[in-house]
């Protein structure tokens, strides 16, 4: 695929006989074409992610709620890279330190936890910048693969984008040289405050966009990038909380999502690209507004069933909350979260799987036996489940 100079950028030749990619500055010219399947798709999607933002107001425990979507877009945004971790090992990392997945794998995943509660808890005091973005990656990189290919520090090198084992001469897409790069980089810290009257989503898009072209980092750029439209959404307050997983539509759709991307670089194609980035935003705000409310029924499906039996107490209502944080536990675990003795934990659970709340994950075993929460589980892993390369 032979790229050549247009609205999105223009090829440089380098003194070392390659070509590579220079983004146009932002907003994109000439500019974006709204037409009136674009309007369409931007309103649905509008209305869409204000309907999901609004779900936190009637959620019992918003706060859990929310951490787990955090969990969801963390898993699925690893996943898009290649890592070999679901849902279900991140959440049980006891037993993701002794099972066939790398543990680092999973690491690379509570790293974007990680990041994302770190830069949404600095977004008030130090506004998104290149160097809030230095400051997660180096969060995102934290002994993980990658640890090596300096985190928190923009390349000092050419990088490149291609097949596993490609070089600089037959790679897919050569980003911009280092000394492009800043101009580049000084040009998007500006534009994520410029008032050009594009709709946020699409400015949003835009910006995502731009930045996986100037692939700023040795590793970890596509991680990034879409941590960058959570923090973006969140400080123009569009977003009040990370809601928007958003990986989960780019998961399904993994190489349009890739193509989409190309196609701006090799024909300034912005238009196609923002359709597409709207479309994700309605489908996934969709779904997860469903997935709330499924959440939200589960939770008064079994707060009402602890009311009416007789026999349950305290405990088996804090346990229930505790449940909606951490799915999949142990009797020892139910013990240090209730703060009470293994014997009295052991009563609880077998209580739950009487109910059938908890269900034994570990059958075949006699002791330190995991139980999980299945039917919660069953609404968080929708589309977590892991590539196979």
């Amino acid at each position: 695929m032979k790229l050549e100079s247009n609205r999105a950028g223009i090829m440089m030749n380098t003194t070392r006989g390659y070509s590579s990619f220079v983004p146009a500055k932002l907003p994109p010219n000439p500019p974006i074409k709204i037409d009136s399947e674009m309007q369409k798709l931007l309103s649905l999607a509008d209305r869409k992610l204000g309907r999901l933002d609004g779900i936190t107001e009637i959620l019992p425990n918003p706060e859990l709620f929310v951490a787990m979507y955090v969990k969801k877009e963390a898993v699925l945004s690893a996943q898009i890279e290649g890592t070999q971790a679901s849902l279900v090992d991140v959440l049980n990392t006891s037993e993701s330190e002794t099972n066939d997945h790398s543990y680092n794998e999973v690491v690379e995943v509570v790293n974007y936890v990680n990041a994302i509660n770190w830069g949404l808890a600095n977004l008030s005091e130090l506004p998104l910048s290149l160097r809030l973005i230095r400051n997660i990656h180096k969060v995102l990189l934290k002994d993980v693969r990658g640890f090596d290919k300096s985190p928190g520090e923009f390349r000092k090198s050419q990088n490149w984008i291609g097949p596993q084992g490609c070089t600089l001469e037959t790679a897919t897409f050569i980003p911009p040289t280092v000394e492009d790069m800043e101009k580049a980089l000084y040009d998007l810290e500006d534009y994520l405050y410029e008032d050009d009257d594009l709709p946020a989503l699409i400015k949003i898009a835009l910006i995502h966009a731009q930045f996986e072209s100037i692939h700023p980092f040795l590793d970890g750029n596509g991680r990034m990038g879409r941590l960058l439209i959570t923090f973006w959404l969140c400080q123009q307050k569009i977003l009040s909380q990370p809601l928007l997983y958003l990986s989960y539509y780019f998961k399904q759709n993994r190489l349009e999502y890739y193509d989409r991307l190309m196609a701006v670089r090799v024909r300034g194609d912005w238009e196609s690209w923002i359709k597409f980035f709207l479309r994700g935003v309605a489908s996934v705000s969709d779904e997860a507004t469903d997935s709330a409310k499924q959440i939200i029924a589960l939770q008064s499906k079994y707060s009402e069933l602890l009311l009416r039996n007789d026999k349950a107490n305290n405990n088996d209502s804090v346990l229930l909350n505790l449940l909606f944080e951490k799915p999949i536990v142990t009797k020892k675990e139910v013990a240090d979260m209730l703060k009470v003795s293994l014997p009295t934990a052991s009563s609880v659970v077998d209580a739950f799987c009487g109910m059938g709340i908890l269900f034994d994950k570990t059958p075949e075993k006699k002791r330190y036996k995991t139980f999980v929460f299945r039917e919660y589980l069953e609404i968080l892993q929708k589309g977590t489940e892991i590539i196979k390369n």
